[in-house]
This record gives C-alpha cells, sequence and structure tokens, in this order.
C-alpha cells in the first residue's frame, strides 16, 4: 500500500511540482530533487526492491546525472533540468529509460515549439500583471524543460516496472 501511495501520489506530486516551479521562474529547487531521491529510498524499501535492482536503479540515475550535466554543460538545458532528468532515471531505472527519453523528448519538442509560436503573438493585457507569464513569453527566455521531464514520466508512468511492482502486478 505504501509503495503503491509512492508511486501513484507522491512521485506524480513532486513531478509535478516541478513542473510548474520550472515553469514560474525557470529554476527546479534542490529540496524537491533532494526529496525525489528520498521518496525512491523509502519507495525501494517498502517495494521491496533487491539491493541488486536497487543498485540498477542508482546506476541509472548516475548515468542519468552524467547524460544531463552533458547536455547542460553544451547549454541545452538548465542545471535543475538536469538534476530532474537524473531523479526520474533513478526511479525508472534502465528498464523504462528508453520510453522515457523518447516521450521527454516529443514532450519537449511540443513545448519547444508551442513557446515559439506563441511568444511572437501579443500577451493579452489581462495576462501581463503576471511576472511569471512575462517571463515565459519573453522571447530571449529559454525552455522550461523541466516541465517536459515531468509531462514524459507521467505518459510512461502506467506501464513502468515501479508501477507495477507498486501494484503488486
Amino acid at each position: 500500500m505504501a509503495a503503491e501511495l509512492l508511486v501513484i501520489v507522491v512521485l506524480p506530486a513532486l513531478l509535478a511540482l516541478a513542473a510548474g516551479w520550472d515553469l514560474a521562474s525557470f529554476t527546479i529547487p534542490n529540496w524537491l530533487q533532494a526529496a525525489l531521491v528520498a521518496v525512491f529510498v523509502v519507495f525501494a524499501l517498502a517495494a521491496g526492491i533487491t539491493p541488486a535492482a536497487a543498485g540498477w536503479h542508482l546506476l541509472a540515475g548516475c548515468l542519468g546525472l552524467a547524460f544531463g550535466f552533458s547536455l547542460f554543460a553544451l547549454g541545452y538545458v538548465g542545471g535543475g533540468d538536469a538534476k530532474l532528468f537524473a531523479c526520474v532515471a533513478l526511479w525508472l531505472g534502465f528498464h523504462d529509460l528508453a520510453q522515457y527519453v523518447l516521450a521527454a523528448s516529443l514532450a519537449g519538442g511540443a513545448l519547444t515549439l508551442t513557446l515559439l509560436a506563441v511568444r511572437h503573438l501579443p500577451l493579452p493585457a489581462a495576462l501581463t500583471g503576471q511576472s511569471w507569464l512575462l517571463r515565459l513569453h519573453d522571447e530571449r527566455a529559454g525552455i522550461p524543460y523541466g516541465a517536459a521531464l515531468a509531462a514524459g514520466a507521467f505518459f510512461i508512468l502506467p506501464q513502468t516496472e515501479i508501477f507495477r511492482l507498486a501494484a503488486g502486478v
């Protein structure tokens, strides 16, 4: 029951918070990523993940961090995005990582194209009082990729190994 609650409620809530925070401020706070790691540890214990399987999840997270920071070093994503990717890789492990990368990439492409198109349109006057919307609408601003990373996770979560494990299937 605890493992199920963590995967169905807590993980999505933390990812939604990360996405919202990134959309509003172009940052994802470190405490949020630390919470994702801590909740994974609790999940692993509650779900009875073997030490070997937990090690593979940890390796996936470490490789996700290396990949994410490579993209950060090249200027493609922000540091918070790189860390968020690593946290999701930790949760998914290698079993579902390829599907996640595909889903997050497609969500990122859609988000990028949408923001680029919307940024060429004038912001309605009723929305100009919202500083976070002004930042998001600014043509010089980057793309809050944390929202795409969260969307990719939401899209594949019901088909993942951790979801089946939490549900006891």
